[in-house]
């Protein structure tokens, strides 16, 4: 699946998107799984609170399930303005 980065996500990790083969369950255990690579993963998911995920492009939970999605984003929480 593709996983994608942005703003000081992408900054931290250094990537803005690259693809990854998991055998994780659900979007934790996929950060689990990313955090156990290198320490910039582990900086860039050391609060959950301040991220958000969408699978395929629909806002989700850490715990959605991600049997069969493309596509995995994290972002920080977006702002009107």
């Amino acid at each position: 699946m593709d996983i994608l980065y942005f703003a000081w996500v992408r900054e931290r990790i250094g990537l803005p998107r690259e693809r990854v083969d998991s055998d994780a369950a659900t979007v934790a255990e996929l950060v689990d799984e990313l955090r156990a690579r290198e320490d910039r993963y582990a900086v860039a998911f050391e609060d959950l609170g301040a991220l958000r995920v969408a699978i395929d492009q629909e806002l989700s939970d850490f715990d959605a399930p991600i049997a069969g999605a493309r596509e995995i984003a994290f972002f920080p929480p977006m702002t009107g303005g």
